[in-house]
């Protein structure tokens, strides 16, 4: 089976450790999200892709969900002894060394998808890991505080404001002039199923289906989504202030509505959210909590049922 599912960060990750387990021999191209992509330091940081890879390559931090395990931080708090700013994004010692061999190879003249290939001989993950887009395109997001109206980095506001400060408007800057990467289009042409895991629906998922091409191309396929709410909130992280910020309900049927029926075939939500419904698309409840690495291996094994169904 030619599997092709649109990542984000931590819950992407985690359900494509389930899909692998899922689907074993199956090809598995994942397309990442690079809307959360950013320098520091004057190093590119890639923070889903990372995640995506350390994740199914053994390196991941897995309390936190992102990061490397067995981390240090002596060069973080070395450049905060310096005065360096920003420090409320945490690199740690072994992380700073991938964003290190990342930004030499970019500044060498390296897309961001041969860079990708080549972390990932490393890592060895067991998917094919695709970057949306080799064209910088970065999460902004406009807010109203002591400082007046202005856009800050997507990380500021997820990581140093923790979301706090309500988001007036969310931009991907630089979407429209943006192609996807090489071997995009053509993993989603000859997938036989498209995953939607349950990642954020506006910065991740939402983001990934914003370069020019993809939502096109993913809609042409039998497509099922997995939903990142469950009763009414978000499963982790703060969707709901993404989605609020677009004036979309923080509900499985809001977010089922969002990615809407010409998209999807099929949507999975959780037991308590089974009354969702859109015309057009099969909705299947099930136990939605990765709560254990069975229980992520069901869920992704019930979104493959659900696309052998409505493919049918």
């Amino acid at each position: 089976m030619r599997i092709v599912s649109l990542a984000g960060g931590i819950g992407g990750a985690r359900f494509l450790r389930g899909l692998k387990a899922a689907a074993p021999g199956s090809d598995i191209t994942v397309i990442g999200n690079t809307g959360d992509d950013i320098t520091l330091f004057g190093l590119r940081v890639c923070p889903d892709l990372d995640t995506v890879m350390y994740t199914l390559g053994g390196g991941i931090n897995e309390e936190q969900g992102w990061g490397r395990a067995d981390e240090t931080f002596t060069v973080k708090e070395e450049l905060a002894a310096y005065g360096m700013q920003p420090q409320w994004f945490g690199l740690g010692d072994r992380d700073f060394a991938t964003h290190i061999v990342r930004s030499q190879m970019l500044a060498a003249g390296y897309p961001l998808s041969a860079v990708t290939e080549a972390l990932c001989d490393r890592w060895r993950p067991g998917v094919r890991l695709l970057p949306m887009t080799d064209d910088q395109t970065e999460t902004h997001v406009v807010i109203e505080d002591e400082r007046g109206r202005r856009a800050v980095h997507f990380q500021e506001w997820w990581v140093r404001l923790r979301a706090s400060t309500p988001a007036l408007e969310i931009a991907l800057v630089g979407a429209a002039s943006a192609t996807p990467a090489p071997g995009v289009l053509e993993a989603l042409e000859r997938a036989d199923v498209v995953i939607l895991p349950p990642s954020n629906p506006v910065v991740s998922v939402g983001t990934i289906l914003q370069i020019p091409g993809i939502r096109e191309a993913v809609a042409a396929k039998t497509v099922v989504g997995v939903s990142p709410i469950i009763g009414g909130a978000p499963v982790r992280g703060m969707a709901d202030a993404c989605l609020t910020a677009i004036g979309v309900e923080t509900s499985a049927q809001g977010v089922l509505e969002l990615y809407g029926a010409d998209l999807l075939d099929g949507w999975l939500v959780a037991e308590e959210d089974a009354a969702t419904s859109l015309e057009g698309v099969a909705v299947e409840a099930r136990p939605l909590l990765m709560s254990s690495p069975e229980a992520t291996r069901d869920l992704a094994a019930a979104a493959l049922d659900l696309a052998g169904k409505v493919a049918a």
